[in-house]
């Protein structure tokens, strides 16, 4: 058998490893296009021509209170790129900056400093027009779902005449995909209606690139609705954070759009599942730590055979990374002690080490890092920290048959499997 060298990002460098060729079903690598548009162009572009809606110059009124829900700083969203043009679009309408809030929406994220939502806008808006973080603790109570999540929306947005949702659309391990109705739930809603919503993730429907068979999707999208959204604004980044595409209009119809353009670069056709899946984020910063690195497993998931073996790769030189993620796995005495905990109590941090939970229900995972070993035997995955010995050790218990894939950008990319 011929042999296949492969480089992938680890920390600040790279690892090397090679396999026989025979044995690779697929490398799996993000479309690329061939010239990326000018970022404020691009956004001005999707508000002239909305997708299920009419133009926001048709939709507000001068005089209205207008909310503008925007991602906080936990989200890669452009916020600073986005408001202007969007800003622009609302005083072409009549609407006076003093009317508009913008609302960092926190979700169960702690709040910002003063120097925080600057940065997250820009200084230009921040001088103009007032910033606020949503506030759990101050909601109003709008209605329920069919599913029985509570409708509590924090006062500011619950009481303005308009609300427009802004953020940027990736794959989401368990809403499907982030974006559109996420804003407004988990976004600017409490601690019961996450709860309550975001249980569901432990659902076989709750999974990343799944929007219409996934209940805790249409659950936040039904909850969007009862609140009311007017509008959205939602983008699409290259690998490296610049708006590739954006998308403006209703929250389904336009949200749908701008997932389709994320699954032509980043959803993958793969034939069948593999009996080994070597996956790592990318590098720093993308494994700086579990708690991101977390995400590459979850896609690597979605390409194993049931009781096959996840190789994740990532350098986690700061470790666990978040504490409430920590805190739940070291409480754990098993995985499965984990997803029963989730039902009764979402916690944000803790549902990451759910997330590791529900893949170690489906494949084992070996995992090659820096954290000292016996840290990392905490997480119920397998320590290594030679890569070489961790594909040794895979291929030996899976046998001569064993097939491959290798996932360089896991974080990102999210395998579509025909069989």
């Amino acid at each position: 058998m011929s042999r296949k060298a492969y480089t992938i990002g680890y920390g600040h460098g790279t690892r090397q490893f090679e396999l026989d060729e025979e044995r690779v079903l697929l490398e799996m690598a993000a479309a690329r296009i061939d010239t990326e548009p000018d970022e404020t162009e691009e956004v001005r572009r999707a508000l002239q021509n909305p997708i299920g809606s009419p133009p926001l110059t048709e939709i507000v009124r001068p005089g209205e209170k207008i909310c503008i829900i925007t991602s906080d700083i936990t989200r890669p969203c452009p916020s600073a790129v986005i408001l202007p043009p969007l800003l622009g679009e609302l005083e072409q309408a009549g609407v006076h900056l003093d009317d508009i809030t913008v609302v960092f929406a926190l979700g169960s994220h702690r709040r910002h400093t003063d120097e925080e939502q600057e940065r997250l806008v820009g200084p230009a808006v921040y001088s103009q027009v007032h910033t606020v973080d949503s506030d759990p603790e101050d909601t109003v109570f709008l209605g329920m779902t069919a599913l029985g999540t509570p409708v509590n929306i924090t006062s500011v947005v619950a009481q303005a005449d308009r609300r427009i949702c802004v953020g940027n659309i990736e794959y989401h391990y368990f809403a499907g995909y982030s974006g559109g109705a996420k804003a407004l739930m988990p976004g600017v809603s409490d601690r019961e209606a996450i709860q309550a919503n975001h249980s569901r993730m432990v659902e076989a429907t709750s999974r990343a690139g799944e929007i219409e068979h996934n209940r805790l999707r249409r659950d936040l999208e039904e909850a969007a609705d009862i609140c009311g959204c007017d509008f959205i604004l939602n983008v699409i980044l290259s690998e490296d954070k610049r708006i590739l595409r954006a998308v403006a209009g209703d929250h389904r119809a336009a949200h749908r759009a701008g997932c389709t353009f994320l699954d032509s670069l980043y959803k993958i056709s793969v034939e069948r599942r593999a009996d080994l899946v070597i996956a790592t984020p990318g590098g720093y910063p993308k494994d700086i730590n579990l708690y991101q690195a977390q995400k590459a497993l979850d896609n690597a998931r979605h390409a194993v055979k049931p009781g096959g073996i996840i190789i994740l790769a990532g350098a986690c030189g700061e470790g666990f990374g978040e504490e409430v993620f920590g805190e739940w796995l070291l409480a754990a005495a098993k995985p499965q002690d984990l997803i029963e905990r989730v039902k009764q109590e979402f916690r944000l941090g803790g549902h990451k080490a759910v997330a590791i939970a529900m893949t170690l229900a489906h494949a084992q995972v070996y995992f090659v890092s820096d954290m000292d070993p016996d840290d990392a035997a905490k997480t119920f995955m397998k320590p290594y920290q030679d890569l070489d010995a961790a594909i040794a050790d895979a291929l030996d218990a899976l046998g001569p048959d064993a097939r491959v894939i290798v996932m360089p950008h896991a974080g990102s990319t999210l395998p579509d499997v025909r069989a």
